[in-house]
């Protein structure tokens, strides 16, 4: 069974553990270092991308969190977290950082404000059973994509879920919707990374730049 974190800072981290949990993952909170030192793989869930970065960098977790990823850790963020994944911003905020490793361009709250979140059913490849729930809130999006990743899931010709590697992305919130697939697709993968000789897959990996800021 695979020991999956849940970043424990600000978001639905209630709501992921119980979902990691449903899905046959050992959940945890992480919140320090140590903690983080003891997972498979870490769950970034949303929130105020902005305000996760800051307390990243409180808790001294930015470096280690950009080790851990770079050494090939899966990681699944969700709204927030994709924007924590994303190697660029066409937004950012004064000051804000990233964590990166996923090659695409992120625009933060394109979907709107908290009145314009709504719900709908997306088909996300790797997803069996038909189309997943997927809830937006101040949901982000992608804007552009490299190469080396992979398009999980669109909503009209917009990309709200992405995989490059061991990390994946969605705009949604697939911790609050009921539906736990998009978390069995991940604890499928963490499993997948653990058996011996795992190649961690393409990714350009944090160290790439070490503070993800804009050029």
């Amino acid at each position: 069974m695979p020991t999956v974190g849940v970043l424990a800072l600000q978001g639905d981290v209630r709501e992921h553990l119980a979902a990691l949990a449903r899905s046959g993952a050992r959940a945890v909170a992480v919140r320090r270092p140590g903690e983080l030192d003891a997972v498979d793989a870490l769950v970034i869930p949303g929130g105020e991308s902005t305000t996760i970065d800051r307390l990243l960098r409180i808790f001294e977790l930015a470096g280690p969190l950009r080790e851990r990823l770079a050494g090939g850790m899966p990681a699944l963020g969700s709204c927030a977290g994709m924007i924590l994944l994303a190697d660029r911003l066409t937004d950012r905020a004064p000051g804000q950082q990233t964590l990166g490793g996923i090659d695409v361009t992120v625009r933060r709250n394109a979907f709107g404000r908290q009145v314009d979140s709504f719900e709908t059913d997306l088909d996300v490849a790797g997803v069996t059973g038909g189309p997943v729930r997927a809830v937006f809130i101040r949901a982000p999006q992608v804007v552009e994509a490299g190469p080396d990743v992979e398009v999980l899931a669109r909503l009209g010709d917009t990309i709200v879920a992405v995989r490059q590697g061991r990390l994946v992305a969605t705009a949604f919130h697939p911790e609050i919707s009921g539906d736990d697939r998009v978390h069995g697709l991940f604890v499928d993968l963490v499993a997948a990374a653990a058996r011996p000789g795992a190649a961690a897959g393409v990714s350009g990996g944090p160290g790439a730049a070490a503070d993800r800021r804009e050029p």
